[in-house]
C-alpha cells in the first residue's frame, strides 16, 4: 500500500469533468508518457509511469518555469491515474496534494474526471479552479492533433 498525504486538516478540493473525443488509451498515455508533448516543457520532464516512482517537470507560463513534483500513487491502464502534486508559491505552496484522473468510455469518446484534493488553503484551490479547466482542453488539442 502506498502512503498518501493526510488531508484531515486540508479539506479544500475541486473537480473538473470533460467529455473528449480521444480514447481512454490515448489519454492515459498522454498523462503518463507524453506529458512533455502537451503540458510540460519537454526538456524538463523526468517521469517513469510506475507506482511510487517520483516525477518532475516544469510548465512555462508568462515566460517563467514553474516546477511540479510528485509520485504516482496508482495507475490502472486506460482508466485511472492518481499522483501526488507539489508546486511552489502560487500553486500548492509546497503542500503535497493529490490529483486523480479517471477515464471512462462514453459513446465514441472518453469522460475525463479530474479531481485535486488537499489544498492547504482556499486561495490555492481557487487558483487551481481557474487553471485546471484549461488543461483537458489543451490535452485534447494535442492528442487529436488539432492544435
Amino acid at each position: 500500500m502506498i502512503a498518501e498525504p493526510d488531508f484531515s486538516s486540508r479539506p479544500f478540493q475541486l473537480a473538473v469533468e470533460r467529455e473528449m473525443v480521444a480514447s481512454p488509451e490515448q489519454l492515459f498515455k498522454a498523462w503518463t508518457e507524453q506529458v512533455g508533448l502537451w503540458f510540460a516543457a519537454p526538456e524538463t520532464v523526468l517521469m517513469k509511469p510506475e507506482v511510487n516512482a517520483p516525477f518532475f517537470f516544469a510548465t512555462k507560463y508568462e515566460g517563467n518555469l514553474h516546477p511540479h513534483y510528485g509520485r504516482f500513487l496508482e495507475l490502472v491502464p486506460s482508466s485511472l491515474i492518481k499522483l501526488t502534486w507539489v508546486t511552489g508559491e502560487g500553486g500548492t505552496n509546497l503542500a503535497e496534494t493529490v490529483v486523480t484522473v479517471e477515464l471512462s468510455n462514453v459513446g465514441e469518446g472518453t469522460r475525463l474526471m479530474l479531481s485535486h484534493a488537499g489544498f492547504p488553503e482556499e486561495e490555492a484551490k481557487e487558483r487551481h479552479e481557474q487553471a485546471w479547466p484549461r488543461v483537458p482542453e489543451q490535452l485534447e488539442k494535442a492528442v487529436t492533433n488539432d492544435a
